[in-house]
């Protein structure tokens, strides 16, 4: 029986684990190579390249120049123990700029809003003295200027007539000679028909009990809507632009405790608002 031939020996060389092993040097040296070149560059582009391999490969979200703080990657396997505390870490810096750059935008975004509310407000404030200036050039040509006080907010322009001159005391009912007064107001106010107007009713802080009205509420609600009728009655105004109501003893202007105080806080206010307030939006 013929002898088996021996199997062909493979050609002289490294063993097959070699190999594998050189392939794991050359990729630790490109490794190396690459640290070396993020080290040289500008922080713009190591901030590029950190943020891709993050996104890629999810690995140290955070970025770094090296595993340790300052210490390339020399000790091996002995620095995979902190691996986890650095890659947490870095995750923690980026979470915290993160934090940073949306509280940054919000102070901005805050900031931004008021001080387009303040321009606003000064708009408001302008258009207000505006029209206040016009209502005074108006009543230094009537007889009745005296008797109207002029007053502006940044929202209106408020016409204030002394309530004793409108009413009896007790009534609702507008005293005959002072109908050229409540008519002068409406020409004014037929000046400004695209404008949101209110009539306010105000008392003073005596209490009232009559056969006609409980209290001081009643009472100062009757009185506006009284001006109110005459008003829409008498002028070309359209009703759903004008607005009554009585605001009783609780907005007072002055002193109580006085005759004189008393007197002031009973009142008739038209408050005309301009164009840029929040009644007109």
């Amino acid at each position: 029986m013929a002898k088996k031939k021996k199997e062909e020996a493979g050609p002289p060389g490294s063993p097959a684990w070699m190999a594998t092993f050189s392939d794991l040097m050359n990729l630790l040296l490109c490794f190396f190579v690459l640290l070396f070149s993020m080290s040289s560059v500008d922080a713009a582009k190591y901030e590029q390249v950190v943020n891709s391999f993050a996104e890629t490969f999810s690995v140290f979200k955070g970025g770094g120049s090296s595993i340790g703080d300052g210490v390339m990657i020399s000790n091996g396997i002995s620095q995979l123990s902190n691996l986890s505390t650095f890659s947490n870490s870095m995750g923690r810096v980026q979470e915290g700029e993160e934090d940073n750059t949306e509280a940054d935008q919000a102070g901005k975004a805050e900031e931004e809003q008021k001080d387009a509310k303040e321009e606003l407000l000064e708009e408001q404030l302008e258009a207000s003295e505006k029209l206040a200036e016009q209502i005074e050039e108006v009543l230094a040509e009537s007889e009745y200027g005296r008797e109207i006080d002029i007053d502006f907010t940044s929202q209106y322009v408020s016409l204030t007539m002394n309530g004793a001159l409108l009413f009896d005391s007790g009534s609702a009912t507008i005293k005959k000679d002072a109908l050229p007064l409540v008519g002068q107001i409406g020409k004014i106010l037929e000046r400004y028909a695209d404008n949101v107007v209110e009539v306010e009713g105000h008392t003073d802080n005596i209490p009232i009990h009559n056969s006609n009205f409980s209290d001081n509420d009643e009472l100062s609600g009757a009185r506006a809507l009284s001006v109110f009728h005459y008003l829409v009655s008498n002028t070309s105004l359209d009703p759903a632009m004008v607005k009554h109501s009585g605001r009783g003893e609780y907005l007072p202007v002055a002193d109580n405790s006085t005759a004189e105080g008393r007197a002031k806080n009973r009142r008739v206010e038209v408050k005309i608002y301009n164009e840029l307030s929040d009644a007109a939006s």
